[in-house]
């Protein structure tokens, strides 16, 4: 008989449950979602009584930024691409596009991320590889061949050097015909998280702050419909966080930009909603599904109460998505098609606004047309296909999933105050905190693979030794021999004395406080290849070499 102090979970555990569990124990003792949180057996109303839920479009954004969800609007499918030369890449965003693809999203090469030519020692065995050799305008010019940069939204993974690769990408539309002020698109241009993770980064980490404030001035009045930033999540799950510290981090790198921007005279409201931001999509559902919510919720509160944004616009946080390369797998490959379908619907259910589905074959090489076709497939299938598009934050209101999303917050804004406490995300960097926090938990998830604890199917389980090989895409030496070529050719036809004049210039500019864009932009005209633009800076900032963590 139910006591007056005892509640209906209490009652439901009393009477139904530790009956049921005398007969039939449960598989394990203790539960944890992929990052190890630990999760009840059952979640009621008593679980959420302070719990909130605002409607969807309204402050603080939990449930979306969009009344209508995908009711007006389907979020963007943006497959990111790039092998080889321009010439190669060029012809697969041609293919992404007549499959239905809304977005194109540019994967560059070691070479072009480190700031160095294909003729650079450094560079030997890795142009072309891991994404799209660009070295000059000339590059940019090829990559976009045919392709109207004025009637679509680009994407750019770029970071240290993404200010060249930028202005580059601004002189192709301007020959283009297309103007800037109704240009749209995103570079990533997330410092910060290359220290803390990546790790591919040039300067150190305070004129490299100073590159991206100017991004943000030179964009406010310039180009303002562009996403001057991607605060990127994406690397810092990829390098082992759990979910909570993605999400800490993240938000924490986004909050030191609008710090970095209001201190270098900006006024909030004039930058802030041009910030976009870069989600995971791991292969814990729920958990990654709280982690969105906690997200909108967190950097609206924010940006209105720590900042004062007055707009509305700089409150709405919005993200892009891909799923877990990390969580792919060389063996069973096909499972990876699995994988990647739950974690993409874990994105869409949590109300991301563009989405990348990884292919099944990305743990073993670039992909192949077919299977890049596949993952955006998979994209449509969900959109058209499976129902959840046409209910906007269909698990508001889920007991489980409302009381993750206040977890995730709780532990958030405490990661936020360590780190306040340091300084600042940069101060924190440099003191190798939030590294430090990542590399424990991989080494935490690590054992619990090893002890089986956690199941990858194919690889610590169900195992199976007779694995079909697949077609894969190889890139051979040739997009190397390419590239050289053409750079060769550039340096003997473009005017070098005005390559030397601009170059100097930005060398002379980043000794002052002046506005880096315009001498890029200058640079980037005359032909400077990204190695030289990138060398100028080094000559007066120097590289990075990252403290060792004990």
């Amino acid at each position: 008989m139910k006591t007056a102090a005892e509640t209906d979970k209490q009652r439901w555990q009393r009477e139904t449950l530790e009956p049921a569990l005398k007969n039939a124990p449960e598989r394990a003792k203790t539960f944890t979602t992929i990052s190890g949180r630990p999760i009840d057996r059952l979640y009621t109303a008593e679980d959420v009584d302070a719990v909130t839920t605002n409607n969807p479009g309204e402050f603080p954004y939990t449930r979306g930024i969009h009344p209508t969800g995908y009711r007006g609007k389907l979020w963007t499918m943006r497959q990111f691409a790039g092998f080889g030369t321009p010439e190669d890449t060029n012809a697969r965003y041609k293919t992404l596009l007549r499959a239905g693809g809304t977005g194109l999203s540019v994967a560059y090469d070691l070479p072009t991320l480190m700031g160095r030519d294909p003729d650079h020692e450094l560079s030997l065995g890795e142009t072309g590889k891991c994404g799209v050799n660009v070295t000059s305008l000339a590059d940019m010019e090829t990559l976009f061949d045919g392709i109207a940069l004025g009637d679509i939204t680009t994407s750019m993974t770029i970071n240290s050097p993404a200010a060249m690769i930028f202005a580059m990408y601004l002189v192709v539309a301007e020959k283009q015909g297309a103007s800037w002020r109704t240009l749209s698109g995103t570079i990533q241009n997330d410092i910060l998280k290359e220290f803390i993770a990546q790790k591919e980064y040039i300067f150190p980490p305070r004129p490299s702050m100073r590159i991206i404030t100017d991004i943000f001035a030179f964009c406010a009045k310039e180009v303002p419909k562009w996403n001057t930033i991607s605060v990127s999540g994406y690397h810092i799950r990829e390098a082992g966080s759990t979910a909570l510290q993605e999400l800490a981090f993240t938000l924490r790198d986004g909050l030191e930009y609008v710090q970095w921007g209001v201190d270098a005279g900006l006024d909030v409201d004039d930058f802030v909603p041009r910030i976009s931001f870069f989600f995971n999509a791991h292969s814990d559902f729920f958990e990654e599904i709280a982690k969105y919510r906690a997200a909108r919720k967190i950097w609206a509160e924010a940006m209105r109460d720590r900042f004062g944004a007055k707009s509305d616009r700089s409150w709405k946080l919005r993200f892009h998505t891909q799923t877990a390369g990390v969580s792919l797998t060389a063996q069973q490959p096909y499972n990876n098609v699995v994988r990647t379908a739950l974690q993409a619907l874990a994105g869409v259910l949590g109300g991301t606004n563009s989405l990348h589905t990884n292919s099944l074959d990305e743990a073993l090489a670039l992909p192949t047309a077919e299977t890049a076709t596949l993952a955006l497939r998979t994209q449509q299938i969900i959109a058209y296909e499976s129902g959840v598009a046409n209910v906007v934050d269909p698990l508001g209101g889920s007991y489980f999933v409302e009381k993750l999303t206040r977890d995730m917050e709780d532990g958030a804004l405490a990661y936020f105050d360590q780190i306040d406490k340091m300084g600042g995300m940069v101060d924190a960097i440099e003191r190798g905190f939030p590294q430090r926090e990542i590399a424990e938990s991989s080494y935490r998830f690590q054992q619990a693979f090893e002890r089986k604890e956690k199941i990858i199917v194919g690889v610590n389980d169900f195992v199976q030794a007779d694995d079909p090989p697949i077609e894969i895409l190889y890139i051979d030496e040739s997009a190397a021999e390419t590239q050289l070529a053409k750079l060769e050719r550039l340096k003997r036809t473009r005017d070098n004395d005005q390559v030397t004049r601009t170059l100097d210039r930005l060398r002379s500019a980043a000794t002052t406080t002046e506005n880096l864009m315009p001498p890029i932009l200058d640079a980037v005209r005359v032909y400077a290849t990204v190695g030289e633009m990138c060398d100028a800076l080094r000559d007066v900032w120097g590289e990075y070499e990252e403290v060792p963590i004990i």
